[in-house]
């Protein structure tokens, strides 16, 4: 008995997902050196001559020699923390924050309290890159003046960076009680939607959104989270807005594809993809194109997508496998089965190319290369019952009944309740001539649909077999409660009924039997003896010339006999 032959389709989905949140794109306030602060009749103490004469040399744009002078001066013995305040201001003006941070450390080295020091060598560091130093020193910098809230916002923004999460909302909002800031708060949002705190970070995206905040990251970071927590509208209302900023915007494009394809509206979804192909023609775009047109039904122009992704990529084993299933909905068996081989050629693992080649090999009739599919596919998924069941199947059609059975145990340790397999099981058992393995199994199978009409006539044959006429009849009985009032299942009951000396329901069995099937001579033949039994030989007769009429051959061996 074999499982239903339709085909099963394997489908492939692209792990392609957008971008993670977007951090803000946002510098902390810079709080340098301010020179046109520092006139330079301001400075005239005792050493600090080097000192004046670089700032005076800055402010007149000459940079590099007010360098040089403020390096003299520092090796002079000049106030080191106002030198290399100094010389840290310049290198920041010039964009050399190595050095001013630098210089920035040195001059909180040199005085841990300084107000300024700690603070300006984070923003050189976080200009520079370094967001694990910069979190340092601004941990610093807040620490020596809790009232910086710059220092809380550069802390946020550089564990952020460093995906301390957490911590960054703990900044984040010590830096939000001075005050609000929509730059803050996006941050922080951000920082609660890597956590997974999806609906608290929304809030705050839809907050930013009411006031008049319409940043491309605002809306990406909304897009995404909407997209994550499977609200593919609120998803694609985000996408549209960001799209009318950004008409290029490729994740936007993604998004509403999606969206599109999870309410069925696949037109949407290839139109969507198909900007996305001109945008960027890669592979990945190429075989989302292709997804949104095969479910959409257009396989011809899905083919042509899958076709595409894979001159991009030769070796997707994805692509090959979408080829051949559209190839296959088309019933180009040989171009679908070259796509499956191509797909295994990438990936010998892949399941739905080894499983839809067993099932173009057996409608070939190619049942010995079929059963090396399903074994191959087993190799790599021991536990997938469909295909151990076809290979029962398959092992029980050429006569390998114990690996019929192997197959049908492997697949029945995954899924005890296939009353099929446990059919074919049975049937296997039988044919090696295992009596009770084949009615243990059949008793299974019977458990399983209690209506099964395959299992009762097993189990009646078995019974009539090993002589339980009691036994067999209850399974006949069973046969016509079901409705199955077949002219063999009312002949059988009517027999069993016979034998155990009840002719009169024997006989009614027997004229329903005949009733619908006029010319069924054992029937006749048997009934003719059964009304004889009862004394009434001359409607006996009249059923055996019929059964004689019916079939000659039958009615004389029986009269012989």
């Amino acid at each position: 008995m074999a499982d239903n032959d339709s085909d099963k389709w394997v489908w492939f989905s692209d792990d392609d997902p957008l971008p993670g949140p977007l951090k803000p794109d946002l510098q902390t306030p810079v709080d340098l050196f301010q020179f046109d602060e520092i006139p330079p009749e301001a400075r005239k103490e005792p050493g600090t001559d080097g000192l004046v004469r670089g700032l005076e040399l800055h402010v007149a744009g000459k940079s590099e020699e007010a360098l040089e002078v403020l390096e003299t001066a520092l090796a002079a013995g000049e106030p080191a923390a106002d030198v290399q305040a100094a010389i840290g201001g310049i290198q920041f003006a010039l964009g050399r924050f190595d050095a001013a941070a630098r210089a920035y450390r040195a001059v909180a080295e040199a005085a841990p309290e300084h107000k300024t020091a700690s603070y300006n060598a984070a923003v050189c560091e976080e200009r520079a890159g370094r967001a694990a130093e910069a979190a340092v020193l601004f941990d610093r910098a807040a620490a020596v003046d809790p009232d910086r809230r710059e220092a809380w916002l550069g802390l946020g923004l550089a564990r952020l960076t460093l995906d301390e999460n957490e911590r960054a909302v703990e900044a984040f909002d010590r830096y939000l009680q001075g005050g609000d800031d929509p730059r803050a708060r996006f941050g922080r949002a951000v920082a609660l939607q890597k956590v997974g705190q999806s609906a608290e970070a929304a809030g705050i995206y839809e907050g930013l959104l009411r006031t008049g905040q319409n940043f491309p990251e605002l809306l990406h970071n909304l897009m995404v989270l909407n997209t994550e927590r499977g609200d593919f509208e609120g998803a694609a209302a985000a996408a549209a807005r960001l799209l009318a900023r950004d008409p290029q915007s490729a994740p936007a494009l993604s998004v509403l594809a999606a969206a599109a394809f999870a309410s069925g509206d696949f037109a949407a979804a290839v139109r969507h993809n198909e900007a996305l192909v001109a945008l960027a023609p890669t592979h990945d775009t190429w075989f989302n194109l292709g997804v949104a047109r095969q479910s959409g039904g257009k396989f011809e122009q899905a083919a042509e997508a899958y076709t595409r992704a894979l001159e991009a990529m030769p070796d997707s084993a994805q692509a090959a496998a979408n080829l051949g299933l559209v190839l296959q909905q088309q019933q180009d068996l040989n171009g679908a089965a070259k796509a499956y081989e191509r797909a295994l050629q990438s990936d010998p693992t892949m399941a739905g190319p080894l499983w839809n080649l067993a099932l173009i090999a057996e409608r070939r009739d190619e049942l010995e290369r079929a059963e090396g599919f399903y074994s191959r596919l087993l190799e790599h998924n021991p536990r997938m019952a469909d295909a151990s069941f076809r290979l029962g199947y398959l092992r029980l059609q050429r006569g390998d009944l114990p690996g019929s059975v192997a197959a049908f145990d492997a697949c029945l340790a995954e899924r005890p309740a296939w009353g099929d397999a446990w059919m074919n099981k049975g049937i296997a058992h039988w044919r090696s001539g295992d009596r009770d393995g084949s009615r243990e199994a059949f008793e299974r199978a019977l458990a399983e649909a209690p209506g099964s009409v395959e299992a009762l006539r097993a189990l009646a044959a078995l019974a009539i077999e090993r002589g339980d006429a009691g036994q067999a009849l209850e399974y006949q009985k069973r046969l016509i409660d079901l409705g199955e009032r077949s002219p063999e299942v009312l002949y059988n009951t009517a027999l069993l009924l016979q034998r155990d000396g009840r002719l009169d329901d024997a006989i009614r069995y027997y004229k329903e039997a005949i009733g619908e099937r006029g010319q069924f001579a054992e029937a006749l033949l048997n009934l003719g003896h059964a009304l004889k039994s009862m004394g009434q030989e001359g409607e006996a007769r009249q059923y055996w010339r019929k059964a004689m009429d019916a079939d000659p051959e039958l009615a004389e061996a029986y009269f012989g006999n």
